[in-house]
């Protein structure tokens, strides 16, 4: 069996197909700040401020876990990717 050292490394074994629309927006008028405070939680890194302190959404690495939702109900709009599209899990 393979150790693994980070979440990194057992991250890469999953596969990801993006769609080329985003399953998860940020709520029009979050507060950037708020935004960045309660979604350090996912485990993907989704989401992410850029240069000018907006919040980025990089769905082509989502899990589907839901913690985003959990965490930030009032700042996110979350659904599962189209059919066809999204996270496949590999176990090693």
């Amino acid at each position: 069996m393979k150790h693994f050292t980070s979440m990194e490394d057992k991250l890469g074994l999953d596969k990801f197909t993006a769609f080329e629309k985003s399953h998860l927006k940020i709520k029009p008028g979050s507060d950037p700040l708020v935004v960045e405070r309660k979604l350090f939680i996912c485990p993907a890194k989704v989401y992410e401020l850029n240069d000018k302190g907006e919040p980025i959404v990089s769905f082509e690495n989502c899990l589907e876990c839901g913690t985003c939702r959990v965490a930030a109900p009032d700042e996110v709009d979350w659904m599962y990717p189209q059919g066809g599209y999204g996270v496949t899990f590999k176990f090693g």
